[in-house]
C-alpha cells in the first residue's frame, strides 16, 4: 500500500463515471491523514490534461512540471474515494499557491463561499 498525504499528486485506478472499467490516471489526494487513519479509502480528485475545457470547480495547475505531471494539467471537480490499493504510486506533490487555488475551488464546488 502507497502512504499519501493531502497535498499529493497520484497515479491511481480511476472508475468511468459509467461504471464499467477503469484507466490509471493522476488524481490529487484530498483527504487527511486522519481520515487514512481511521479508513482504508483515499478521497481524491481527478486530474486530466485536457486544459481547454474548464468548467465550475476545475483548476489549472501552473507549475504542472514541478508536480511531477508530464503534460499542461487541471485538478477537477470530479471528486471520487477510492481503496487505498487502489493507488500505483506517488507523482508528486502539488504546488503551495496551485493547492490555494484547489482549495477555494472545493468551496465553490460545495458552495461554501455563498457562490452557486
Amino acid at each position: 500500500m502507497i502512504k499519501c498525504k493531502y497535498g499529493d499528486i497520484v497515479l491511481v485506478n480511476f472508475g468511468f463515471s459509467e461504471g464499467i472499467g477503469f484507466e490509471k490516471r493522476p488524481a490529487l489526494v484530498i483527504s487527511s491523514e486522519a481520515y487514512h487513519a481511521e479508513r482504508q479509502e483515499v478521497v481524491i480528485l481527478a486530474i486530466t490534461s485536457n486544459v481547454n475545457r474548464i468548467f465550475l470547480g476545475d483548476t489549472k495547475i501552473s507549475q504542472w512540471k514541478e508536480a511531477g505531471l508530464l503534460y499542461p494539467s487541471l485538478v477537477t471537480a470530479i471528486i471520487r474515494t477510492v481503496k487505498s490499493d487502489m493507488i500505483f504510486r506517488k507523482i508528486g506533490e502539488i504546488g503551495p499557491d496551485d493547492l490555494k487555488r484547489v482549495e477555494s475551488s472545493i468551496k465553490k464546488i460545495f458552495g461554501i463561499t455563498g457562490e452557486k
